[in-house]
């Protein structure tokens, strides 16, 4: 893992978060409702963070048999600077998951989504352990012809312009669906099947660094 080993991950606010986020994001964008956030720290420097909070979606909550809304949580943003060593980010994720689970032991499981329209297919999450429960073809993302900017319909929804964002032309690709389970035994819980990670190629979603194979 080399320099990656000597990352700190450590807790730092908000407002901090947000900064890193808005810089390094492909999207530029923060999720409004996280509460958990890490940043990366290596040679005195942050170079990263990682941002957890309340899904979107509650009703995420019913891929695990038994897990009431606020016994889940999700890994919104992630966002590292280049000049961090290779690695980095499954060190970050590994670290940041175990600080969770030990302060916060009501949390069952972990939930994110890796964007294969926009940035890649979640190899970090496959390194760190994720298993892979969804792929689907990604209807949610549009961009704007106006601003050529890219929104989520969530997003979209939140700022009561839904019927404009409608209109606009939608991205193709695909979101890939990632669970992680911070305490193993719930994985028995599980309502939906673990796919193997070829299916990701089966499907045609592979994608990396925001290329297509087909595109490379």
């Amino acid at each position: 893992m080399g320099r990656a080993k000597e990352i700190t991950v450590k807790p730092i606010c908000s407002t901090d978060a947000k900064r890193i986020v808005k810089t390094l994001h492909y999207s530029g964008t923060v999720v409004p409702n996280s509460q958990l956030h890490f940043g990366a720290f290596l040679d005195g420097r942050c170079g990263g963070a990682l941002s957890f909070g309340p899904s979107m979606d509650q009703a995420s909550a019913k891929l695990v048999h038994g897990t009431q809304p606020r016994e889940f949580i999700e890994l919104n943003r992630m966002a590292f600077a280049d000049w961090l060593p290779r690695n980095s980010e499954s060190r970050c994720i590994s670290v940041a998951l175990r600080l969770i689970r030990r302060n916060y032991p009501h949390l069952k499981w972990c939930l994110s989504f890796s964007d294969a329209t926009q940035c890649g297919d979640g190899t970090i999450y496959r390194a760190s352990g994720f298993l892979l429960t969804g792929i689907k073809k990604n209807g949610t993302l549009r961009r704007n012809p106006a601003t050529g900017k890219v929104l989520a319909r969530m997003t979209a929804y939140h700022r009561n312009i839904t019927q404009e964002f409608n209109s606009w032309e939608p991205l193709p690709g695909f979101q890939l669906k990632y669970v992680y389970f911070l305490h193993p035994h719930e994985r028995a819980n599980l309502a939906v099947p673990v796919l193997p990670y070829s299916a990701i190629a089966e499907a045609g979603a592979t994608m990396y660094k925001g290329v297509r194979p087909e595109d490379a």
